[in-house]
């Protein structure tokens, strides 16, 4: 089966071909700049690249032309879209509702569209995706792949605010978490590479511009870092992660600013970029801490110590670990954060091997040192597989 799978952004739009039963993937792609300028770049065949500046007023017109592209020209990869046999969409938000993916119908969309003050910069867009592929493909099976599914198998009192009950019962106000698929493709293949099978307890850090920590038992998700919106938990590239209320309140009063003003704080200029005053990608940051820059340095240290509060954290709710993984941009690539965020935690059995860790490679693989009760695993994600293969299941009826 082929699935064309779609993460559609606020004026951007993601997209992959794929078999999940081969697991082969035809093309990937990305349109920029939708609404202002547009270009397409297209990976396809043996490591082929295309890239095109062209006028995509709206996502109606850069979906139209990913279908062109993949169909006809130099980037061809299909026949015709009748080659397409699904569509899997990612989407960000669906609350309680939605504890595992489904297919997309009437009743699916209007309840998206219900909770889009939980995600109003991500359903709306995921929303148009489905809507513009049932009118451009029509008749083709739709399937809505939530980031929240997987952790709604968290009990009650980690998911709960501890604030007045009726927020969560009038408003919806609770924990929801994010990157779901990430932290389920990740801990099912630490469980595979786990000599136990049962009572398996591993710890995901999910680590990007975007990151998060998840704490899952025997596959199922008992807790997770970000929380009601994705700027909780961890320091990430522009987001805070986690601040006190009351610092909050403190710096709009002395700067004289909006929520929405301080939101734009939290989630668009703080973190790695706040606190290094040089960049949001890690990359440049730990170019800058090896320059000498002290704000680079207590940026990296910053990261690494947060985490590795989580991980701690979570061994606690796990009542031990088995397994601590590592996926996302910075926790495949940053051997130091890994090293940092490992340091002195042999007490609860990661010893992590420095020759192992410093090693590059593009396969999942286990860093820590052969003496070490638990393991410590580098994982590269793949939510896209996760995306292809949930709708591939429920399209045929598995």
């Amino acid at each position: 089966m082929l699935v064309f799978i779609l993460n559609a952004g606020s004026s951007s739009l993601k997209y992959q071909l794929m078999n999940p039963v081969t697991k082969e993937t035809l093309a990937v792609g990305l349109c920029e700049r939708i609404g202002i300028d547009g270009v397409i770049k297209h990976e396809f065949g043996d490591d082929q690249k295309l890239k095109l500046d062209v006028s995509m007023p709206t996502h109606k017109e850069a979906i139209e032309l990913v279908l062109k592209t993949l169909t006809d020209g130099e980037g061809k990869v299909i026949n015709s879209i009748e080659d397409i046999e699904a569509i899997g969409h990612r989407a960000v938000h669906g609350g309680e509702d939605f504890s595992g993916s489904v297919m997309v119908t009437d009743k699916v969309i209007n309840k998206m569209k219900e909770l889009i003050p939980l995600a109003p910069l991500h359903n709306p867009a995921n929303i148009m995706g489905m809507e513009i592929c049932q009118d451009l493909m029509p008749g083709k099976p739709n399937v809505a792949v939530f980031d929240t599914a997987f952790h709604q198998t968290m009990p009650d009192y980690a998911y709960m605010y501890p604030l007045p009950y009726d927020q969560y019962t009038k408003n919806g106000v609770r924990k929801y978490g994010f990157h779901g698929t990430s932290h389920f493709f990740v801990s099912e293949a630490a469980r595979d590479m786990l000599d136990k099978k049962h009572n398996t307890r591993v710890i995901v850090c999910h680590l990007g511009n975007g990151s998060s920590v998840s704490a899952v038992h025997d596959g199922k998700c008992i807790d997770t870092s970000m929380g009601l919106t994705p700027v909780q938990g961890l320091m990430m590239g522009t987001r805070s992660g986690d601040i006190g209320a009351g610092a909050i309140q403190y710096m709009m009063d002395r700067e004289g600013i909006s929520i929405s003003e301080m939101l734009n704080v939290l989630n668009k200029e703080s973190g790695i970029v706040g606190i290094s005053g040089k960049s949001s990608d890690l990359r440049e940051v730990l170019e800058g801490m090896e320059a000498g820059d002290d704000r680079c340095r207590l940026a990296v240290d910053m990261i690494a110590y947060i985490i590795k509060k989580y991980v701690g954290s979570y061994a606690a709710a796990l009542d031990g670990v088995d397994a601590l993984c590592f996926t996302g941009g910075i926790g495949e690539n940053a051997a130091l954060i890994r090293e940092k965020v490992c340091a002195g935690l042999d007490y609860m059995g990661l010893n992590i091997d420095p020759t192992k860790n410093n090693k590059r490679s593009g396969e999942s693989r286990d860093i820590s040192t052969n003496g070490s009760s638990g393991r410590i695993f580098v994982i590269p994600t793949n939510e896209e597989y996760v995306i292809a293969n949930d709708t591939y299941k429920i399209v045929s009826g598995l």
